[in-house]
Order: C-alpha cells, then structure tokens, then sequence
C-alpha cells in the first residue's frame, strides 16, 4: 500500500501527524485490515488546503502521481480528532476527489 493523506488545515498548528504515523506503523486504526507482508509506505502528508476543501482534489492528484495508490482522509476530517469538530465538507471533499482519480485508487475515510 502506498499512501498519502490528506489531513485539515484547521488542526496542523498542533497535531504534527504522530498518532497518524504511529497507525501506520503498528497497523492499527484505519490500518489494522493490512496485511503484515504488505508493505505500506508513506507517499506524502499534506493539508486540503484550507475550507471549503477545494484544492483537495488537487493535491490528491499530486499524491497519485507521486506513487500513492491509496488516499486516506486523517482523522481530524471524519472524525474531528482532536479537536472534536470533523470537517463539514468531508463528504464533498472525498466525492469530489473519488470522482477526479482513477478508479483502482482505495480511500480511507479515517487514519487512527
């Protein structure tokens, strides 16, 4: 699996990403289904750009390019972690961006 993440520019003041790369190396949350043998690198970490989440669809372009085969959208949009308020255009943001990549690209609607 190779993946990039989008996370919400609202909470990169204070959440540098470690919880999300801490699930990707122990396999849990949203990566506790990969299977040990596969492999998971990260491809990039990058903010949607700020609300409405318009340059989402652009910077997931880019993560595609880049190698990613998989976007996976960190929790602090899905779920509002950790500052409990989730993004209310998550669902605009992840159907514009599933609608704009190739089809055989996986989505994760949360990291940890």
């Amino acid at each position: 699996m190779k993946i990039g993440i989008i996370r919400c520019m609202q909470t990169e003041d204070f959440c540098p990403g470690t919880t999300d790369f801490r699930a990707i190396r122990e396999r849990t949350g949203a990566f506790a289904h990969v299977a040990a043998e596969e492999a998971i690198e990260l491809i990039g970490f990058i903010n949607c750009g700020g609300c409405p989440g318009k340059k989402a669809v652009l910077r997931a372009r880019e993560l595609v390019r880049r190698g990613a085969d998989t976007i996976a959208f960190a929790s602090c949009i899905q779920k509002g972690t950790p500052i409990g308020y989730p993004c209310p255009f998550a669902k605009k943001m992840k159907d514009i961006i599933q609608a704009d990549l190739p089809e055989h690209i996986r989505y994760l609607d949360y990291t940890h």
